[in-house]
């Protein structure tokens, strides 16, 4: 599966389970594609994109305990719904956002 066209650098390269369907889903409201399984985590590293900024010095964030137990990897439904990106599977069709609509400017 080929990084989104806008990304510069892939973080996560799958080696494994590459048979799996594809799903496609929305980021900040770029194309993105994921395969059936992946949470958004998975499906966001693998295609290029962060995670979100880090709030005291925009830096890219991807994640930090990987198991849902940290505040490192929450992104956001166009609907504004906070969503954990480790433990939250990859659905076709969602929007997801990395920054959170309701204090971005």
């Amino acid at each position: 599966m080929p990084p989104a066209a806008s990304t510069t650098e892939v973080r996560f390269v799958r080696l494994a389970e590459t048979s799996r369907p594809a799903v496609a889903f929305e980021v900040d409201g770029a194309p993105a594609r994921a395969l059936e399984g992946d949470t958004l985590l998975t499906a966001l590293l693998a295609s290029g994109h962060r995670v979100r900024r880090s709030e005291f010095g925009g830096e890219a964030r991807a994640g930090f305990c990987l198991m849902a137990a940290c505040q490192d990897c929450w992104v956001w439904t166009a609907a504004g719904e906070r969503l954990r990106a480790c433990s939250t599977p990859v659905t076709a069709g969602m929007r997801i956002l990395t920054t959170d609509p309701w204090t971005s400017t």
